[in-house]
């Protein structure tokens, strides 16, 4: 699937813990790369502690500091980017869907001295550890007339990354919850619904793997945005075997981008 590499871009992230820690300073270059306006907002309601200096993207000077401000003002500085972060767990519909809302630019035509108006594409960033929050990005992602939902998750050694694609209210790519649906099984909470002792105990992960899956997560955005084509659709992988596998999108005709 081919996509515009001259459109505004706006990313929303959920989540700035394991996988979305090491996501954020390469996106944050990435952006910085390309020749047009970018937005990239981080949501998350956690704070840094003790246990997540083991693997995840932060410092002791970080300690109890909100996780999605320590990315956001970070890197943006360094790059020279506007700072935008919610540091807040998202985990209602409608204020997911109104941080999706694209905004519009007026954009030279190429080769022309004529402007156009031009909405932003917008990529939805799921870096969360619970399946409540997969559900609700999926809820949204179906009811979008155009959006790219990349979701990652992983495990102490394996993981995958699933992305999904709506254009013109049509599903061109599979999303996580169709891909696995056993994610769309009522199985867990949202983290601000978690008592104390349920907040205490996670599933165990590796720096590897949010490292793998965090590299997965960029490549496709890369591909996206720079290469303005992918058919990756799928990865899943295994630090164990150092093993990365795409599922590829096979297409018997080449699609227009947007």
């Amino acid at each position: 699937m081919r996509f515009s590499q001259t459109r505004p871009v706006k990313i929303v992230q959920l989540g700035a813990g394991g996988t979305g820690g090491h996501i954020a300073p390469h996106l944050y270059r990435l952006l910085y790369s390309l020749d047009r306006p970018v937005r990239y907002i981080i949501c998350d309601g956690d704070v840094v502690e003790q246990k997540n200096l083991v693997r995840q993207n932060f410092t002791p000077a970080d300690l109890g500091e909100n996780k999605a401000q320590v990315l956001a003002e970070r890197y943006s500085s360094v790059f020279g980017m506007e700072t935008e972060y919610v540091p807040d767990f998202v985990e209602d519909e409608d204020r997911l869907k109104d941080l999706l809302i694209p905004m519009r630019f007026r954009q030279r035509r190429p080769n022309s001295y004529r402007e156009e108006i031009v909405e932003e594409m917008v990529i939805l960033l799921g870096a969360v550890d619970n399946n409540k929050s997969r559900q609700l990005c999926h809820r949204v992602f179906t009811q979008a007339k155009e959006l790219i939902y990349i979701d990652s998750g992983n495990g102490e050694y394996t993981g995958q990354v699933v992305c999904g694609v709506r254009r013109s209210g049509k599903t061109y790519y599979p999303p996580i919850g169709v891909v696995y649906p056993d994610v769309l099984e009522e199985t867990d909470k949202f983290p601000t619904e978690l008592s104390c002792a349920e907040a205490s105990v996670s599933a165990p992960q590796s720096m590897a793997a949010n490292i793998t899956a965090a590299t997965a997560v960029v490549d496709m955005i890369y591909n996206i945005l720079a290469v303005g084509e992918s058919t990756v659709r799928k990865v899943t992988f295994s630090t164990n075997t150092v093993n990365v596998r795409p599922e590829i999108q096979k297409s018997k005709r080449r699609r227009t981008a947007a």
